[in-house]
């Protein structure tokens, strides 16, 4: 038996107070003469007996009901298990993720975890309660119930170790309460095995709700595959986590306007063609008839009016017709100057600047094209074969690039080409290895190997890239090198140009960094927002004098086609679509981790703890029996003679 209040025992103490008083009567007796003591003598002997009895009774039950009540004010229990702590911390992580619109067998698993906690949990305890995205910390069922009510699915997940850490620091420093960390998910595979640290100052409890669902199909992605004059192919990549399903419908929308109508069987990846329109804005909405996950079932697209990329080559009477082969008028507004011509107004306007083979470049020149750089714009270099070194470096150093050290007269290889540049990124399906490789009879040699995006056979770089500005280390005239009719150049040169105006895409993935530039030019003091009929949202921006580069990447958080909007006024659409990591259904086998208490249910769990807590509670039997024994005395005082 333990105490709720056990100071009160020392009470007990007090009982001695009764008996002293019985021991030492403090009566004064008064004499009384009477002519013959006989009499008296023998009612003496008499009730001598009986008064001592009925003291003793008196005294026993007197002490019995004091003792009684102060046993009942120290409120006295015995607890229901071994582990009893009546202090008790409870932290709860709730996956809000949205795989957990999966059912279960009361609705989502989401939606089966809150009314768990809101039928379960007394709506008085305090506890720290998290999900993805919020923290409630030292709070009570009633105080986060409308919140909880209203919990919708996030498009981010915390990994499971970082939900484990941040659970631990919710807990207090206090060193003698029990605490229990509920991790609430359905603890979907990832990459990483499942594991957590072992902690002896808490209990770890992990609650996999089952699902009833046994598939699900998901719109991945989707892209243009052939394009003419007069229509686009698009192409819809599918993915189904089950047998094969025949007949999955798939609708494509513009706006509310029903385009076009497919319909596949869809095993594992599945791909479904549309043809559209081409010059022609679309705002692009696919939806599929699946019961699975909801959150997968929509995907975004959208066609803005093309813009054209701006490239302006200055030559110096050196031939330029690659690049007008490479810039082609469909996607590019290619212009063409020799440096004795040329308009150094038309500078500032342009995406990209190629000097093409010019022997010097004059400070009038290096100070436009840095002016340039800084402004967002791409340059690409290509030396002539007798150069000014000093010019050359003096920009180069400006624009933090290997210099040019010495000259190479030897004829060299082009052999070595870098798949993990920035510039080359998906470009090739597959690494290169027996492509024809160009070579160069005159060539500069760089005075540091890095940044390199194509290598001659000894190490050293043909091409150097670095934020935007890029440069080849020889001419590139037929006379010096047949670079022009190598495969890499078309590549080459369309990447660097197609990157120097970051063109909106098809759809951008929120969780996903992105950087998106909105051809437009505002005042000093205005932002770009992001506007749907249900939120607005300032991305990070970045403001140049012909363009204003957007990142986003956790925001928005809403799928949908939204409004790039310089106050009252729609620039263009940007679609977001939600990450498909969560439309996968597999899970981790909880039963592998031996250090770990794992359930199915919520309420099972919350009921596990608050069986540790419950208890018997004696009092009211005490303070009963305070009253039988406060009977007893006065029956005793009243009948017992």
């Amino acid at each position: 038996m333990q105490f709720k209040h056990p100071e009160l025992l020392y009470a007990l103490f007090l009982l001695v107070i009764p008996i002293l008083i019985h021991l030492f009567q403090l009566r004064r007796f008064q004499k009384v003469q009477f002519t013959n003591v006989k009499f008296l003598k023998s009612v003496k002997l008499q009730t001598r007996k009986s008064s001592q009895l009925k003291k003793w009774l008196t005294l026993i039950s007197r002490m019995l009901l004091l003792a009684c009540a102060i046993i009942a004010f120290a409120q006295p229990f015995i607890p229901n298990t071994d582990d009893f702590n009546e202090v008790q911390e409870t932290v709860i992580y709730l996956d809000n993720s949205f795989s957990m619109q999966a059912k279960g067998s009361n609705g989502t698993l989401l939606n089966e975890a809150i009314q768990d906690i809101i039928n379960t949990l007394p709506e008085d305890e305090t506890i720290s309660f998290f999900t993805n995205d919020d923290t409630y910390r030292n709070t009570t069922v009633k105080a986060l119930k409308n919140d909880l009510i209203q919990l919708s699915h996030s498009p981010s997940q915390l990994n499971y170790e970082a939900a484990y850490l941040k659970g631990k620091q919710l807990f207090s420093k206090n060193g003698g309460s029990t605490k229990n960390l509920i991790l609430v998910s359905d603890f979907q595979q990832n990459s990483n095995p499942l594991s957590f640290e072992a902690d002896s100052t808490l209990q770890l409890r992990l609650v996999q709700p089952k699902s009833n669902l046994s598939s699900n199909i998901s719109i991945d992605s989707l892209y243009i595959s052939n394009t003419s004059a007069k229509t686009l192919d698009i192409n819809v990549s599918l993915s189904n986590q089950s047998a094969p399903i025949d007949n999955v419908s798939i609708s494509l929308f513009n706006n509310d306007e029903l385009l076009a109508k497919n319909s596949v069987t869809v095993n594992k990846e599945t791909e479904a063609s549309f043809t559209i329109p081409n010059n022609s804005v679309i705002n692009g909405k696919l939806i599929i008839d699946d019961a699975g996950l909801q959150y997968d079932n929509t995907f975004y697209f959208n066609i803005n009016e093309k813009l054209k990329i701006k490239v302006l080559a200055i030559n110096n009477n050196t031939d330029d017709s690659f690049l007008k082969r490479i810039y082609t008028e469909d996607e590019f507004d290619f212009k063409s100057f020799n440096l004795s011509t040329l308009n150094f107004n038309l500078i500032p306007n342009q995406n990209l600047i190629v000097l093409n083979e010019i022997e010097e470049v004059s400070s009038a020149l290096q100070t436009a094209l840095n002016t340039f750089k800084k402004d967002g714009g791409s340059i690409l270099i290509i030396p002539s074969s007798k150069i000014s070194l000093e010019s050359y470096n003096q920009l180069f150093k400006n624009n933090l690039i290997s210099i040019y050290n010495t000259i190479i007269t030897s004829k060299t290889r082009i052999t070595s080409i870098n798949y993990d540049h920035p510039l080359l990124v998906n470009t090739f399906y597959s690494k290169v290895t027996n492509f024809q490789y160009p070579n160069v009879d005159i060539s500069y040699r760089f005075s540091s190997n890095s940044n390199s995006v194509l290598s001659y056979e000894d190490g050293t770089p043909f091409l150097v890239g670095n934020d935007k500005f890029f440069a080849f280390s020889s001419a590139l005239n037929n006379t010096n090198s047949n670079f022009k009719n190598s495969q890499l150049i078309i590549p080459v040169l369309y990447n660097i140009g197609l990157q120097s105006l970051k063109l909106s895409k098809l759809y951008y993935t929120i969780g996903k960094p992105n950087s998106i530039a909105i051809q437009t030019s505002i005042g000093q003091d205005d932002i770009l927002t992001l506007n749907s009929e249900a939120t607005s949202v300032i991305p990070l921006q970045k403001t140049y004098s012909k363009a204003v580069v957007l990142e986003t990447e956790d925001f928005p958080n809403t799928a949908g086609i939204l409004n790039v909007m310089n106050k009252n006024t729609a620039l263009q659409n940007l679609s977001f679509n939600f990450n498909r990591n969560e439309s996968r259904l597999n899970y981790y086998d909880l039963s592998t981790l031996d250090t770990v208490t794992t359930d199915s249910s919520l309420e099972a769990t919350i009921n596990t703890i608050k069986s540790s807590t419950t208890i018997n509670a004696l009092w009211k039997w005490f303070v009963i029996f305070a009253l039988v024994f406060l009977i007893i005395e006065i029956l005793l005082l009243k009948y017992l003679k």
